[in-house]
Order: C-alpha cells, then structure tokens, then sequence
C-alpha cells in the first residue's frame, strides 16, 4: 500500500512538478475543513430550531410557560441564547454579542476555505506558467531539429496544474457558499428571534 502511495506521488510529481504535490496537499486540509465543519453543523443543529421557533411564537402570544417549554426541547445552538433572553436579559447589545460568539465558533475554518478557493486556481496558473517556460526552453534548445510531440507533451502537463488548481478550488468555493448561507439564515432566524422576544406584539400584553 506504502510502495503504490509513493508510486503515485512520484508519478504526479514528475508530471505537473511540485506545484501538483502541493494542490494535492490543499486539497487534503480544504476535505478535512469540510468534514469537520459539516460535523460541527450537525452536532450544532444549524439551521434546525423548529421548536425555537414555536417557542418564539408562544411568547409572541403571551405563552410564557409553553415558550420555556419549547426551549428545553430544542437542541439548538441558539437554545442558550433564546433561554437568556427569555429569561429576563433586556439588554440587546450584549444578547446580539452572545449570538456573535456562538457565530464565530461555527464559522471558524470559513477563511481557510475562502484563501483555497481563491488561492488553488492562482497556483494551478503559476503551474502553467512555469511549465510553459520548461516547454519553450526545451523548443529552444532543439534548434531545427523540433519535435512538435514532445510541445504537445509539454503543454498539456503544464495545463495539467490548471485544471488541478481548478478542480480543487470548485468544489471548495461551493461548499463554502452553501456554509455561509446557513449562517445567514441563522443570523436572520436569532435577529427575529431576539425582537420578538424583547418586543412581543400586543397578544401577548392582552
């Protein structure tokens, strides 16, 4: 298994060069970001808080004790949040920087993903380059005698890094997008949460 891995490697390398390893090595940390941060968002129960949002609309109706009721139920990463404000903290700044916190912690490894993504295809061009310029060294140095295979060789294993620094950066900028997109929602769901809370309609005065 040892041998095939390092078989393996030495082939790429002596294909696209060391700018192929080292796509190779951010493709690796950009899946392991992925998997840790679909973990974390599972165990946090991003984007599900159905029983935070009936416990926000039982508020909303003066149901205090069904409100708390929902809350205990929910598994939510914002449970804690929507509990204090229930719970008498008025004070908006400081719940709107609670909710920051719990924000940045699932939000962390977004930068990392963000530098790959714009990153991978700048090295897969640098690649190119490099690989161009090998190629029409060595078309110099053939003199008359060219060999237009040996060009052709050398061209498409230069476009090879492209599409390596493509292939990598793809799939991470649309995982990052769709990261990103629960946090907005979940940032929509805490603000309209913490208002009605602090400022119930009328129902719940009656």
């Amino acid at each position: 298994m040892i041998t095939a891995l390092r078989t393996a490697f030495s082939q790429i390398a002596t294909l696209g060069g060391p700018v192929v390893l080292l796509l190779i090595g951010v493709s690796v940390i950009a899946l392991t970001v992925v998997f840790y941060k679909l973990w974390q968002f599972s165990v946090a129960h991003v984007g599900r808080h159905d029983a935070l949002g009936q416990a926000i609309d039982a508020w909303d109706q003066g149901e205090r004790e069904a409100a708390h009721r929902y809350v205990t139920q929910s598994k939510s990463y914002l449970r804690e949040l929507i509990g204090l404000a229930m719970s008498g903290q008025t004070d908006h700044a400081r719940l709107e920087a609670e909710a920051e916190t719990r924000f940045a912690r699932l939000e962390s490894g977004f930068r990392i993903l963000d530098m790959i993504a714009q990153l991978s295809p700048l090295m897969g061009l640098f690649g190119t380059v490099l690989g161009m310029i090998s190629a029409f060294q060595s078309l110099q140095d053939a003199g008359a005698q060219v060999d237009p295979a040996v060009l052709a060789g050398g061209i498409w294993v230069a476009l090879l890094t492209t599409a390596v620094g493509l292939a990598v950066a793809m799939p991470t900028s649309v995982f990052l997008s769709w990261f990103e997109a629960r946090m907005d929602r979940d940032r929509i769901f805490a603000e309209r949460a913490l208002r009605t809370i602090l400022s119930p309609s009328d129902r719940a005065h009656a």
